[in-house]
């Protein structure tokens, strides 16, 4: 993934989990299906608005999006059950924030927010292909935060 014109790495990070550690199953199907909160630094200079793409690489028919969100405000911050952008439809035919599923085994889930030179001129439920499609000249910088979720087996 390029990290924008200038090498810019934005730093994501949550108070509900770590990189590389596990989503608690609040934030998924198991639990309230919320949204995470999330923490960017590192926002360069010149950034109009962020982009967030929730995404799973390993899910069985290819990669499958979670939560779609742009138009978020540079210093806003992304708090648990929020919506602080645009929100785009998830592979799961929703306008919201879908939480981690899999249907088996351990899946990981990328966190990717771009720092962007302008607002996104989309309306809501567009689906990726037209948020990147959107976004191509425009990401500044970009960083990601990656987490495990798998079902819990006795259920």
């Amino acid at each position: 993934m390029n990290n924008g014109q200038n090498g810019s790495v934005l730093q994501v990070r949550s108070t509900a989990f770590s990189e590389g550690g596990h989503i608690p199953p609040r934030y998924t199907c198991e639990g309230e299906n919320v949204n995470p909160p999330l923490e960017v630094d590192a926002i360069p200079e010149g950034t109009r608005s962020l982009a967030l793409i929730v995404e799973d690489p390993d899910a069985p028919k290819g990669v499958y999006d979670h939560w779609l969100v742009w138009n978020i405000p540079p210093n806003a911050g992304i708090t648990e059950k929020s919506n602080a952008g645009v929100t785009g439809r998830n592979s799961f035919g929703k306008n919201s924030y879908g939480g981690p599923c899999p249907p088996s085994g351990s899946h990981r889930y990328f966190f990717k927010v771009f720092a962007l030179d302008r607002d996104l001129d989309l309306p809501a439920a567009c689906d990726k292909g037209r948020l990147l499609e959107a976004m191509e000249g425009h990401v500044i910088a970009s960083g990601q935060l990656m987490a495990h979720y798998q079902k819990d087996k006795t259920h």
